[in-house]
């Protein structure tokens, strides 16, 4: 299974861990997962209406931004990480 990395703000919802795991063969199938064994995570990660990752949350798999989001794909050893997008110029 990947291991997500939690952001601090949501880490009430995994009872205070850093770090769990979760199935999935895409970013998608891992908040599924992450949201059947911590309900709730999900509203704080994706934007149902668009379909896609809240806007200004960025997805990092195995060290790289995603520029894919939900459709990144994940390998059962990979490491995800879910942070705020920097922005800048």
């Amino acid at each position: 299974m990947a291991e997500v990395w939690i952001p601090p703000k949501l880490q009430q919802l995994t009872g205070g861990k850093q770090q769990v795991q979760a199935e999935g063969r895409t970013v998608r199938q891992v908040i599924t997962s992450l949201e059947r064994d911590y309900p709730g995570i999900r509203e704080f990660l994706c934007d149902d209406e668009e379909d896609d990752l809240t806007p200004g949350l960025a997805v990092i798999v195995d060290g790289e931004v995603s520029l894919l989001g939900m459709l990144e794909k994940v390998q059962e050893n990979s490491e995800i990480h879910f942070l705020p997008a920097m922005g800048g110029g």
